[in-house]
């Protein structure tokens, strides 16, 4: 008897349940009488990422393609109404022209309990302006140029390992490579340090790299769409073991340096001018020393969250890149050897690779670009609404606090903006059709002030790889990579779920 009242009592409060996130939670967007996708209780329309049947980028996708002629439409992430744009017009109202109401990207930051959180990406409002400020003279054309010799010097390294590999024709797994590469550039641009992973690749510094990126998929989604839940629990998204390794570095180097007076053309530096002045001394304005303060110092917390995020953004995000850029080019060996002609012609005119010299080869940034578009590595953005508004030419009235879904995985892949978008064709990025197209159609740093602070870092350490292999080897495709693509939907970046294997050999 007491068995079956239970029962009874179970069913009666999986009713009332149902019915309250049928009928109150997920009635925001009927009573909006704004489209929406139907949502299933209780997890709205995430069930796929939740069960991880698909990656981020391609759930977005996915929703861009079938409902994109809505310029905008509702969704449910958990219980939460999200509100996905498709339109560019919408889009640039987001992210440039009405920015100080859509100012935030809402992802996890507590500095308290997740001191490496407290980064320029994460940081919202008063924070992050400024932060930005005081972040955007590391990252002038003039900075990189002082540690251009890095990334040389790295390029050469990989070329030389390489060599060995090329002269047995064993397949390489391409992207562990440029792993390598990109951690021995931005611990060396960053810390000062030589890693020698692109010698050693099983080493410390790649354990710690890959153990940034090792998430569970619903933790993954939690800290997307509803970070409050960790903020709530206090609940940190990074191993403490990540976050002890990169502190105790930051710290040494930072002692090491001011015990022995070291003074080095790299981030590491830039981060100590912040610490102690306040200021980055810029390249070409004077800055008023009487005007920093012990409040506008950083502390030591907060620069190593600022190196912390420099790595994990710029090895991941560029060695995605420059993968997928071989990748292409070994499918269709035409554009490789146009890449290569470029490539040895700029370099025998000028005698050595420089900064300015790289910036003379068009072709190549048409290529990384096309990469970009084909495989952006941040499938998505998302923009909290910080003031409400009712965005222009629509009905929609954005309360403050809701999320913003921008899908850049689907907007690279629309048929109607690029003609068939699964051709790799980097003549697509010529000027003339560039011009033509919506400036909001190709995202992969995002757009307006909270575009990407390290793109044009990105796009330096890549070109640098891709030159310095292409100059020496041609690529062919292994055939154990999969054409096209198995997207890896467990990662937050846009990867190859099994890898890309090439084969690799001398050129003549």
């Amino acid at each position: 008897m007491v068995f079956a009242e239970l029962i009874v009592t179970f069913i009666a409060a999986l009713v009332i349940i149902y019915t309250y996130y049928k009928y109150v939670l997920f009635s925001y967007w009927r009573k909006k009488g704004i489209f929406y996708v139907e949502p299933v209780v209780p997890i709205g329309n995430i069930g796929s990422l939740v069960t991880n049947k698909v990656s981020l980028g391609e759930f977005f996708c996915d929703l861009y393609i079938k409902y994109k002629d809505h310029r905008a439409f509702g969704i449910y992430t958990f219980f939460k109404p999200n509100l996905v744009i498709t339109d560019p017009d919408l889009i640039r109202v987001v992210l440039t022209k009405e920015f100080n109401n859509f100012h935030d990207r809402g992802i996890f930051c507590n500095e308290k309990v997740d001191p490496l959180t407290g980064h320029l990406i994460a940081l919202s409002g008063k924070k992050w302006r400024n932060l930005r400020v005081k972040m955007t003279p590391t990252f002038t054309s003039g900075k990189i140029k002082q540690m251009f010799a890095i990334l040389k010097l790295r390029g050469e390294e990989l070329v030389s390992s390489l060599e060995s590999v090329a002269q047995t024709g064993d397949p390489i797994e391409m992207k562990d490579w440029f792993k390598r590469y990109t951690t021995d550039i931005i611990m060396s641009a960053v810390f000062g340090i030589n890693s020698n992973c692109i010698e050693k690749g099983d080493n410390e510094f790649q354990y710690w790299g890959k153990r940034i990126f090792k998430e569970h998929p619903f933790w993954s989604v939690l800290s997307a769409f509803m970070p409050q839940v960790l903020d709530f629990f206090s609940i940190t998204m990074l191993d403490r073991g990540v976050t002890k390794f990169w502190t105790q570095i930051f710290r040494d180097n930072v002692e090491y340096r001011r015990t022995h007076n070291i003074v080095k053309d790299d981030f590491m530096n830039l981060l100590i001018q912040l610490m102690e002045k306040g200021y980055v001394e810029s390249d070409d304005v004077d800055i008023d020393e009487s005007s920093s303060t012990n409040k506008n110092r950083l502390t030591l917390l907060q620069a190593v969250a600022q190196a912390f995020i420099f790595f994990a953004a710029g090895f991941e995000t560029s060695s995605t890149t420059a993968t997928f850029c071989l990748y292409e080019l070994a499918q269709q060996q035409d554009l490789q050897d146009k890449l290569c002609k470029e490539i040895d012609e700029t370099l025998k005119k000028h005698g050595e690779l420089t900064y300015n010299v790289l910036n003379e080869m068009t072709y190549l940034h048409k290529v990384i670009n096309e990469s970009l578009r084909k495989h952006p590595p941040i499938p998505n953005l998302i923009r909290i609404c910080t003031e409400e508004i009712t965005l222009p030419t629509t009905n929609i009235h954005v309360p403050k606090g809701m999320a913003i879904t921008i899908p850049i995985f689907g907007l690279h892949r629309d048929p109607s903006i690029y003609p068939d978008p699964d051709k790799f064709d980097p003549e697509r990025f010529n000027k003339d059709k560039v011009a033509a197209r919506h400036p909001y159609t190709f995202l992969p740093f995002g757009e307006g002030p909270r575009i990407c602070i390290g793109s044009r870092f990105g796009y330096v350490q890549t070109k640098v790889g891709l030159v310095s292999l292409l100059s020496r080897f041609k690529f062919k495709l292994d055939p154990r990579t999969t054409v096209p693509i198995i997207i890896d939907k467990k990662s937050f970046v846009l990867a190859a779920k099994d890898g890309i294997y090439l084969t690799i050999e001398p050129r003549k």
